[in-house]
């Protein structure tokens, strides 16, 4: 574990790297790197860091956590959306809509969540972090979140698309990764490929941590910041503050407890964009959220750590 000056240290360090290189390089290479990661770099990182996590413990309720902050995300939401309409007689589009519940519900809880989880909390509790992402906020992405996307959007007939994201969710070699890591855990490995392995994936994450970088230097709208104000309040802020208060009702405190709270108070995910963009939701509210929350998790992050 490291502290938490250290902490912004790499993390802006890195991220600003990525926005640079973002600016001077060919828009291809991002989606290059973002290809090694997604099928080469993050699949054997996971199968890295589950070697050295601890599974015991109500490891299984991480999940299920997962599902209530997007529920509640988007419950919270939908009451900003009706007081809206309520007080100023005005009515968001349905697409302004789809963007607004999909930045409330979703969290960068993968490229982001699981360096930050790593540096402040250790390896000992990755797990807890990857069972959130992975079956939580993941298949909520691409379950739920395509269903709103389907509703608010715009593309509803185009079946294709559904069919695309099906295949998306089966194929994902994040998902496959975790289950061989479980069955590889086991397995002894001479102690040289043991550490190569170990470095290896923390390069992963340095290199996920530029991708964001270059990522978000191709975001460069900052348009209905009221509407991106709500969205950020309910997914970095209110849903984190209820979930940390409740958590000790489900059994969770001390470091595993810590996990899930960071992982439920990060920003906003890409994959929002990825949603807007496929169903022809508010393209410019998914890009401000996603760079707002990116911003905003510098003055959060201290004050989840230092309340819970």
């Amino acid at each position: 574990m490291i502290n938490l000056l250290e902490l912004y240290v790499k993390l802006v360090s890195l991220v600003l790297v990525g926005f640079i290189l973002g600016r001077k390089l060919p828009s291809t290479v991002p989606t290059r790197l973002g290809q090694f990661l997604f099928w080469v770099g993050v699949p054997i990182s996971i199968v890295s860091f589950l070697r050295q996590t601890d599974l015991s413990g109500q490891i299984w309720i991480a999940p299920a956590i997962a599902y209530l902050a997007i529920l509640l995300g988007a419950f919270f939401a939908w009451l900003a959306i009706k007081g809206q309409t309520y007080f100023s007689n005005t009515t968001p589009e349905k697409p302004t809509q789809g963007s607004l519940l999909l930045a409330a519900m979703i969290g960068n809880t993968g490229y982001l969540g699981f360096p930050i989880t790593l540096a402040m909390v250790g390896k000992e509790y990755f797990a807890w972090a990857l069972f959130y992402d992975l079956l939580g906020s993941f298949p909520g992405a691409y379950a739920l979140g395509v269903a709103l996307g389907a509703h608010f959007g715009t593309n509803l007939h185009n079946h294709n698309q559904f069919t695309q994201v099906t295949r998306a969710i089966i194929i994902n070699p994040a998902l496959w990764s975790f289950g061989f890591g479980l069955l590889f855990r086991q397995i002894a490995i001479p102690e040289i490929w043991e550490y190569g392995l170990d470095k290896f994936a923390w390069s992963m994450v340095a290199l996920s941590l530029v991708l964001i970088g270059m990522r978000l230097s191709k975001l460069n709208s900052l348009a209905n910041l009221p509407q991106v104000g709500i969205s950020v309040g309910i997914k970095m802020l209110i849903v984190p503050l209820i979930l940390g208060y409740t958590l000790p009702l489900f059994g969770l405190t001390g470091p595993a407890a810590k996990v899930i709270i960071l992982q439920t108070a990060m920003p906003p995910a890409f994959a929002c964009l990825v949603i807007a963009e496929t169903f022809n939701l508010d393209h410019n509210l998914a890009v401000t959220t996603i760079a707002v929350g990116a911003m905003l998790l510098l003055l959060t992050l201290p004050m989840w750590l230092w309340l819970f």
